[in-house]
């Protein structure tokens, strides 16, 4: 039976958690995601990892065990640098990397983590390497999290160079130069792929800034406006008025105008990577990400930047289980790009094999090492002893002092399982601790998403008064309730509540409904609804 291993994708506003079947290659057998209840960063990362996780694996039944980590490409700091050749002497070229290091990352060496990578030779004779640092606080926040619900961390990878990784495999042999362009929530991914040159550059212009910029020109909140751009917004194509719709028109026009940022920031990276790295001209863009399921991105991208354009598959090369909806995963597949060079990383059969793992982990995974060659150095020496006893013949006394020194040693061994015991209730301490911490993030991330659930459906008209035992008391200005409902196409605020409640993950929509309704104040200045709601 094949064996399994589990990947997990992590970015700003969201995380895939991938399980793919390992054999001649990578298959894909089951996948997850979910959102996060806050934009991640490493102060809040112990808080909002673990309910996301244990949301897929009670949603998807994907057994928790050792994990292929990707963080973002935002979270390290990649540098590409010509090391002199340094012939057998490996250590002397260690050190000039950890000096390349010292003068281009920004941080003191030994708060961070680094990794390196050849890629080749340059036309002078040296090593073409590229560097990964990341901060050590940073990684440790996101492996903590992620072994709090219940998963080992087995290793730390990025998700740009996971899916250079993908590339590579979805073109075997290829040596012309293509991009692969990640649009998540936050960042931009730009990655470039040429032979064994390699570039990769996060640009700030993606999901969100599609989000705040449709808020400011249609007045609305961010909330609404994120609404509106997943369920309605598109990539204009030029032309004074696209669309019937005067709001969709506003909205597709905004979409071009950010995707055209993007698409000079693209050239500019590119003309770097030409006359930095001596690369090629593009021949290809891969679009992956969430925001890159916008409709008519990839007709502009192609427009613009006159080169072919298709959206990202890595399972062409890898296959997919029968289990796996294929209807879903053409859509999903946006998603899936990172976990499937991290399944080609775990299986050993990634070009690129970066792994940023906290030193604190390696360590602890050191000293349980030294545990059985303990044991083993102690049933090497009974083995001796006896064979030495059986050697000797010369009398009772000889035989007496024998028995003695085994004696000794016996003492000896005793205080080594004394050791190892203590080191086993340690274990099970530690165990119990970290069981307790993980109920605990948990408690803390769904009231969290609870909350978050509530203030998306009630907006900025209206307020929490009351929240006990399920039922939550709204209120607000009678006029705001009156504009809330007149944005809303009409519809009465508990509609609007409600229907948004329904809508949210987190909620039962079975259990939303409104309980009670009344007016008071000077003039019935002030609504109030009592809302009946239970969460998942």
């Amino acid at each position: 039976m094949a064996s399994k291993t589990l990947t997990l994708n992590i970015g700003a506003s969201s995380v895939t958690l991938a399980e793919y079947e390992l054999g001649a290659k990578p298959k894909l057998v089951n996948y997850g995601t979910a959102a996060l209840a806050a934009p991640l960063d490493s102060g809040n990362a112990g808080t909002i990892l673990a309910p996301a996780l244990l949301e897929i694996v009670r949603e998807k039944g994907i057994k928790p065990g050792k994990v292929a980590i990707a963080v973002s490409g935002q979270m390290v700091f990649p540098r590409f640098a010509a090391i002199p050749f340094a012939g057998s002497d490996q250590a002397k070229f260690e050190q000039l990397v950890r000096y390349e290091v010292e003068q281009n990352v920004p941080f003191p060496i030994d708060e961070m983590i680094c990794d390196r990578q050849v890629l080749g030779e340059t036309e002078n004779g040296d090593k073409s390497v590229m560097i990964v640092a990341a901060k050590i606080e940073q990684i440790e926040a996101i492996t903590d999290a992620v072994a709090a619900a219940g998963f080992t961390p087995e290793l730390v990878d990025v998700a740009p160079l996971a899916l250079a990784n993908a590339l590579k495999a979805n073109r075997p042999g290829a040596d012309d130069c293509a991009i692969i362009l990640d649009i998540g929530a936050k960042t931009t991914s730009l990655v470039v792929v040429e032979g064994d040159k390699l570039y990769n550059r996060s640009i700030p212009v993606a999901g969100n800034t599609l989000t705040k910029e449709i808020a400011q020109k249609l007045g609305c909140t961010l909330d609404e406006a994120e609404a509106f751009k997943r369920e309605k917004a598109y990539v204009s194509l030029g032309g004074v008025m696209e669309d019937d719709d005067a709001t969709l028109d506003t909205i597709s026009k905004v979409c071009r105008a950010v995707m055209t940022r993007l698409n000079a920031e693209i050239s500019r990276s590119m003309n770097f990577y030409r006359s930095q790295q001596g690369g090629g001209a593009p021949t290809k863009l891969y679009l992956t990400g969430g925001t890159a399921l916008l409709p008519q991105l990839a007709e502009f991208f192609q427009d613009s930047l006159q080169i072919d354009v298709e959206f990202f598959n890595p399972f062409e090369t890898i296959g997919t289980g029968g289990a796996v909806d294929a209807a879903a995963l053409e859509t999903d597949v946006a998603f899936l790009g990172a976990t499937a060079g991290l399944a080609l990383h775990a299986a050993g059969k990634a070009e690129l094999a970066i792994n940023l793992m906290p030193p604190s982990i390696l360590a602890a995974r050191a000293e349980v090492r030294k545990i059985p060659v303990v044991a083993a150095g102690a049933v090497a020496f009974v083995a001796a002893a006896v064979c030495l006893l059986l050697a000797v013949g010369h009398g009772k006394a000889v035989v007496e002092a024998q028995y003695d020194a085994i004696e000794s040693k016996a003492s000896v061994l005793k205080g080594f399982e004394a050791k190892i015991k203590t080191a086993q209730n340690r274990e099970e301490q530690a165990r119990a601790d970290a069981e307790a911490l993980r109920q605990l993030v948990v408690r803390r991330g769904a009231a969290v998403t609870q909350i978050n659930a509530i203030r998306q459906a009630i907006g900025e008209d209206l307020w929490i008064e009351k929240w006990e035992a399920g039922r939550v008391t709204l209120r607000g200005w009678k006029d705001r309730v009156a504009f809330f409902s007149r944005r809303n196409a009409g519809k009465t605020a508990p509609e609007i509540v409600v229907a948004r409640l329904k809508e949210n993950p987190a909620v039962d929509p079975d259990s939303v409904k409104v309980i009670d309704m009344s007016s008071f104040g000077k003039g019935d200045c002030v609504e109030q609804y009592v809302v009946e709601v239970k969460f998942k």
